[in-house]
């Protein structure tokens, strides 16, 4: 009998990030290695760079439209210019509840053909599915003109075991 499959160590990259120009060079190089089915969540304190980062994120993607914060819309769909797949970029600030208060944003109908990128994502939607990338950045809060952002990248399952996050500290 053969042992059961020892849980995947969750892939994680750390990276300092010294302007808003740099954060959004971090969004266009990860999105060449994001795919359709793609679940990313992003946590950070207010103007920690989540859509900074988001907007490299389409224009990696090759996505129409702007990329702007989905606050009071919730979500906001962007579709890919070419062949690659729209971007679903959700703000889930607003939202208090779990998965059940996001239910009518459709996200399980959309992550199988499209990147989703969530905002405020923790305790929302981490049962869309056990493969996502998790983003934290960190900045120092208070009276600060401080631009130094610290950004963690977990990739938590099978899918984001070998899929080169080490290669965006290059």
């Amino acid at each position: 009998m053969e042992a059961p499959a020892a849980p995947q160590d969750p892939a994680e990259t750390r990276l300092t990030i010294t302007s808003p120009e740099q954060m959004r060079e971090l969004g266009r190089r990860l999105a060449k290695l994001l795919r359709a089915g793609d679940l990313v969540m992003l946590s950070g304190e207010l103007g920690a760079g989540k859509t900074t980062l988001t907007r490299g994120l389409g224009e990696g993607l090759g996505v129409r439209g702007a990329v702007t914060s989905p606050t009071f819309v919730i979500a906001r769909v962007h579709p890919s210019l070419g062949d690659g797949p729209p971007l679903v970029h959700v703000d889930a600030y607003r939202l208090g509840g779990g998965l059940d208060e996001m239910e009518d944003l459709d996200l399980d109908v959309s992550l199988s053909d499209s990147v989703i990128v969530v905002e405020w994502g923790e305790g929302k939607v981490e049962e869309l599915t056990e493969d996502r990338l998790q983003v934290l950045i960190h900045r120092a809060v208070g009276d600060t003109t401080d631009e130094v952002r610290h950004v963690t990248l977990t990739g938590l399952g099978e899918r984001w075991a070998d899929a080169g996050l080490e290669m965006l500290t290059a």
